[in-house]
């Protein structure tokens, strides 16, 4: 088994969802995120608040850095991520596309380099 992050992209600016909506997609985050747990799938999970709750710290002659916001200003985020175990790309590409349909938004799979 190989590890793999599916993280959420969310675009910047925009309206957020209904409240309606946004019930109905929880409700679905909810659901994946159970059929991850039941198919043994699933490491971890969460959803994260919006980049101008960052603080950076950079390296610096010795010292430490520390600036608020994000690394880059961007057109997107990382809103959230999910850690899973699957066998091979396919399947963790199976599981990115149950997570766009349930998030309703853009999922980046990417393994792990050190797959153990």
């Amino acid at each position: 088994m190989t590890y793999y992050l599916l993280s959420v992209v969310q675009p910047t600016g925009g309206e957020p969802p209904a409240p309606d909506d946004l019930a109905e997609i929880t409700r679905r985050v909810e659901a994946y995120n159970q059929e991850l747990r039941d198919a043994g799938a699933w490491v971890f999970a969460g959803g994260l608040h919006g980049p101008e709750t960052a603080t950076m710290l950079r390296p610096d002659e010795g010292d430490v850095l520390v600036t608020d916001g994000p690394y880059a200003e961007g057109k997107e985020y990382l809103a959230g991520l999910c850690l899973i175990r699957a066998a091979d790309l396919d399947e963790a590409m199976e599981w990115g596309r149950k997570a766009a349909a349930a998030t309703t938004l853009p999922i980046e799979v990417r393994p792990f380099a050190d797959p153990r």
